[in-house]
């Protein structure tokens, strides 16, 4: 009995999805990108006249060196479902640019203007005005991606990094101001280089060592928030939940600025609201961020059986996405029986099995759009395409196809065999692509197409 043959299609390229034109999007994003540039061009030249170009550059290559290693941390921490670049870097930037901006004129403002007009002492800017602002302009940028690009959010991970990213690069920016002014500073009242040096190094170690978790720390809670709001379907949910977790960032980044302020007069205020509160609150969030990294693979586990049952995917395909050690497996023996080319394509297949994870999980919360079945189509024909890359390269393993209950495994007398599948499925994906699925049809389906149950 031959091999059925569908096996050996080679279902080529994916097809591109249609694209419509969105005009209020583009008109969004450029207004966004204009800002994000004016903001730049400010900051620049407020430093540049301010300080000079020596201390310039000297709180520049302090406030730099943590950069790398926060943003490496939340691009790990996005390995599951990685984001487009260009929206990570637009997050960034406008932390850098724009909520420092403004953030600095409203401070300036109430520092010199508002709070002495109404006998307040310019030291409670601190407490009384950094946190609001601050909080509200590093949360813009992230909010402007979840008001128009919906579905850059699917679940609170997504939100610690669009939010995260937006706060290291609002602390780069202010580290900035704050070393490069502690080196005008000391530097005139000494008139020694080395003393404004090591002034930046103190600073450095205060700012950047032992609180450079502080900006990313509050502003996580924002979108932690946001994060569970986009998997909501309640409109009153999805306005309710951002703002209380704005809330909860100013009040963390109040209590913050208050216990530094409060350290003046006795240190100890600090060390203990550092070690007994903000640590702890610290690890809480790491552990947290560790715990809903891999909701990604639960989701995955839970959603997916529904295609297996179709035969659209087999249950090994499923099993290498629920765990990073099974992702990782899984690309070693891609690359091992089809290259650099296998490995990229079992990358592009990971991840596209976990859009489709989100977005049928995304569905059954009631949050299918109009365009869920032709999404949904899209992403099948992508794992066929990525899929084809690497199956039937593994010289060990028996040619076949899964039929959403069992393998039809190829012998090597040629016969054609019914083999019921494992109860802890093999990792990686023994076999060829199923075949592909029909046309869509119209609205949301409860079960993928072409499923009977």
């Amino acid at each position: 009995m031959a091999e059925p043959a569908w096996s050996d299609v080679d279902y080529g390229p994916p097809p591109a999805p249609p694209k419509r034109f969105d005009w209020k999007r583009l008109i969004v994003m450029i207004i966004a990108v204009v800002v994000i540039a004016i903001g730049g061009i400010a900051m620049l030249l407020f430093v540049g006249f301010a300080y000079g170009v020596g201390p310039t550059l000297v709180g520049l290559a302090g406030a730099i060196l943590p950069v790398p290693l926060l943003v490496s941390a939340f691009l790990w921490l996005d390995r599951y479902e990685p984001e487009p670049w260009k929206r990570l870097a637009f997050c960034f930037a406008w932390g850098a640019c724009v909520a420092t901006t403004l953030s600095l004129i409203v401070n300036s403002t109430m520092a010199d203007l508002v709070l002495p007009a109404l006998g307040v002492s310019q030291s409670h800017v601190a407490t009384l005005v950094a946190p609001f602002i601050e909080e509200l302009t590093k949360a813009v940028g992230p909010l402007i991606l979840y008001v128009f690009v919906k579905r850059s959010f699917s679940g609170p991970t997504d939100g610690i990094v669009y939010f995260g990213l937006s706060a290291v690069g609002f602390a780069m920016m202010e580290n900035i101001l704050y070393m490069g002014g502690i080196y005008v500073r000391t530097s005139a009242e000494t008139g020694l280089a080395s003393t404004g040096v090591m002034s930046v190094v103190l600073l450095f170690v205060v700012r950047v060592v032992m609180s450079g978790f502080a900006h990313p720390l509050f502003t996580s809670m924002t979108g932690i928030a946001v994060g569970y709001a986009a998997r909501s379907s309640s409109r009153v949910t999805r306005v309710l939940l951002p703002a209380c977790g704005l809330m909860l960032a100013m009040m963390l980044h109040g209590t913050w600025n208050l216990m530094a302020t409060l350290s003046s007069h006795n240190q100890l205020i600090f060390l203990y609201g550092y070690f007994g509160l903000m640590v702890p609150i610290f690890f809480g969030v790491v552990g947290f961020a560790l715990w809903t990294r891999a909701q990604d693979g639960r989701i995955a586990g839970r959603v997916l059986p529904a295609y297996v049952r179709a035969a659209w995917m087999t249950p090994p395909e499923v099993a290498s996405l629920i765990t990073v050690g099974r992702r990782l497996t899984a690309r070693y023996w891609a690359r091992r029986v089809a290259g650099p080319d296998g490995a990229r394509a079992m990358r592009g297949y990971q991840d596209t099995a976990t859009k489709l994870a989100l977005l049928r999980d995304g569905a059954e919360r009631g949050l299918a759009g109009p365009d869920f079945a032709g999404e949904e189509l899209r992403l099948l024909h992508d794992l066929a395409a990525y899929r084809n890359v690497f199956t039937n390269r593994d010289p060990v393993t028996p040619r076949g196809h899964w039929d959403g209950t069992a393998y039809h495994l190829v012998f090597p007398d040629r016969s054609v065999r019914k083999v019921l599948p494992s109860s802890s499925p093999v990792v990686p994906i023994p076999v060829a692509p199923p075949p592909p699925p029909p046309p869509p049809m119209y609205g949301y389906q409860p079960y993928p197409y072409g499923y009977r149950g």
